[in-house]
């Protein structure tokens, strides 16, 4: 998988609305330097308290926005989909662009593939190279004649490790969840426990906001 063009803003007008409730602005020591902004040890403790005291009184992390260009495998866009609320995806089209290239195995997830397992008296190698040169074919006749025949074919048989790119935008609320234990930090998919919880963890104040649990003990001290 891949994660590019990441950006996070609204940081500093999140935490200083945080503190509208009881007006508490002066106490705001959060900065922005050269683009880059500075969490402040005030600010940093509220956050952290008002996230532990639960989704009610976490709403400055609904504020902290995420965009973020992801390649993955259409199995795993399937469970990314499943967080329909706060989260906004705009995708290249399978529909559209599909028989524009040509299709080999780069096209497909093979991060942690191995062709050398066995099926019946094959390698997964042999059987996965017969089904990209059926795809290509399918892909390179339905150029030739125009026939939606062959370009219906090519999307039926279409693996979900195929590659898509989407351009998502979501927050810092989505992600606290996202990244919790009990639902994708531990999950048996690696594009989940590995790939997406390890690109969520480059993101500013991390550890601190979004990986909370991780440290509570100290929080809470």
């Amino acid at each position: 998988m891949r994660f590019e063009n990441t950006e996070v803003y609204g940081f500093a007008r999140a935490l200083h609305g945080m503190r509208n409730p009881l007006e508490s602005w002066a106490k705001n020591d959060t900065v922005e330097e050269n683009g880059r902004v500075i969490v402040g040890p005030n600010d940093l403790k509220l956050c952290q308290r008002l996230i532990l005291s639960g989704s009610e009184h976490r709403k400055f992390m609904r504020q902290i926005m995420v965009s973020v260009d992801i390649t993955g495998p259409l199995y795993w866009w399937k469970e990314f989909d499943t967080y329909k609320v706060g989260t906004v995806a705009n995708s290249t089209s399978t529909m559209h662009k599909l028989a524009s290239t040509p299709i080999t195995l780069e096209c497909f997830e093979t991060d942690d593939y191995d062709g050398s397992l066995v099926y019946g008296e094959k390698k997964l190698d042999d059987v996965l190279s017969a089904h990209i040169e059926f795809l290509e074919e399918m892909r390179v006749k339905y150029l030739e004649t125009k026939d939606k025949r062959y370009w219906k074919e090519l999307i039926r048989w279409l693996p979900s490790s195929w590659n898509q790119t989407r351009t998502v935008t979501m927050t810092y609320e989505n992600l606290l969840a996202m990244c919790s234990k009990g639902q994708r930090r531990f999950h048996k998919l690696t594009e989940w426990s590995e790939a997406f919880i390890g690109w969520a963890r480059t993101l500013p104040y991390a550890r601190e906001l979004l990986f909370i649990d991780e440290t509570a003990d100290e929080v809470k001290e």
